[in-house]
């Protein structure tokens, strides 16, 4: 059989087996309305949705209530901004969040703009680290929230949140924090970092799509505005009836990865040295200290991200900054605030990966990639 490697583990990650029996166990027997408690079978899927809040929370070292379920982080990004921007529009329209978020923030943030809302995007220096100074320094006596993402989806690398929680305490403003890429692979305590909010979603931890989180560290006194109304589930911030199977998964899910976090860090770390001893000549996009180490982003001199992809995608899945908006190539918005322009930013490559890729998996992506690119350096040169 013709050998595929998936390097594309920062896009989605495979669900855990454990994960899929947990689904198949739900489908077929807590299938009932979660809220329709007058029977049994409502009952008994309410119980397993609480159950799973209960095991949300200790991985996070919080409390349950403090937690709700959305369909992904998008719509708990989209949450937090939106519901804040309203509910606290009065003490000031200033929020601060930076050049390299992913886009359902950067999008959310330009329509709050239309609303009358300044946006502070603060730029990276050029590794893709935030300067902490100019982070307070751009915070006003208008500012409501800072929104941070705390591992970069395209490049791997870690802001320092601790330190940016301290900063928004002090200040007496609200911290968001894009957790979608760090949940199951850092150690995210709750009880001992000052943050306002932080969304993930399940499928980015070896759990199943459609279902993720958003952790609020004061529910009853934020009194956030929901943006799907309906039934008033979760406490009334949003609304529709709970996908019991995804719940249950996510908490199984992120269980197996708190487990696992040392090993799978370990693991990954393996495979990243690997793959630096092994690629051919090439310039890391991103920092080398402070990074997650399943992400890698590498730039190849004279090569083209998307001819590479092109010409890999029946083997290893890779993926690129680049994104194909109605027809046009866009280049990555992460890089470009990262100053990397050129070649270089169109030349640049992401590849991720996870708890089932193995050195083999690593061995045969390399030499398919290194036969690539010296063909397509090659070209270039002609």
């Amino acid at each position: 059989m013709h050998k595929k490697i998936y390097l594309d583990y920062a896009a989605t990650t495979p669900p855990a087996p454990e994960v899929i029996a947990v689904m198949v166990e739900s489908l077929n027997h807590t299938f009932a309305n979660p809220a329709s408690t007058q029977h049994c079978f409502g009952e008994q899927a309410n119980q397993q949705i609480e159950t799973a809040r209960e095991q949300i929370a200790v991985v996070f070292n919080a409390k349950p209530h403090d937690f709700i379920f959305t369909s992904g982080a998008t719509e708990a990004n989209n949450l937090v901004l939106k519901s804040v921007a309203q509910r606290f529009q009065a003490h000031g329209k200033h929020i601060i969040t930076s050049a390299t978020e992913h886009k359902c923030v950067l999008d959310t943030c330009k329509f709050l703009e239309t609303l009358g809302f300044q946006i502070t995007y603060l730029k990276p220096n050029s590794e893709g680290l935030i300067d902490l100074d100019e982070l307070e320094n751009c915070i006003t006596d208008d500012t409501i929230l800072v929104s941070m993402m705390h591992v970069n989806n395209e490049t791997g690398v870690i802001q320092n949140i601790e330190k940016m929680a301290e900063i928004t305490n002090e200040k007496g403003i609200f911290f968001h924090v894009d957790a979608a890429q760090s949940v199951g692979k850092l150690d995210i305590d709750l009880s001992q970092i000052q943050i306002s909010f932080l969304s993930f979603s399940a499928h980015k931890f070896y759990g199943v799509k459609g279902i993720g989180g958003l952790y609020l560290s004061n529910r009853a006194k934020l009194k956030l505005s929901p943006q799907l109304h309906g039934g008033g589930q979760e406490y009334g911030l949003r609304s529709g009836t709970l996908p019991t199977h995804q719940i249950m998964t996510m908490a199984t899910a992120l269980d197996l990865a708190n487990k696992n976090r040392l090993a799978d860090y370990q693991h990954a770390q393996t495979l990243r040295n690997h793959l630096l001893a092994n690629l051919p000549p090439f310039t890391l996009n991103g920092s080398q200290n402070s990074v997650l180490p399943n992400i890698l982003n590498v730039s190849f001199e004279n090569v083209s991200a998307d001819a590479l992809i092109i010409a890999l995608r029946n083997d290893v899945a890779i993926s690129s900054g680049s994104a194909c908006n109605s027809g046009a190539v866009e280049a990555s918005h992460v890089l470009r605030a990262m100053g990397i322009e050129g070649d270089r930013l169109y030349g640049a490559v992401r590849l991720s990966f996870g708890r089932y890729t193995t050195l083999d998996d690593i061995d045969f992506a390399v030499k398919r990639l290194t036969k690539e690119v010296i063909q397509l350096q090659q070209l270039a040169c002609l």
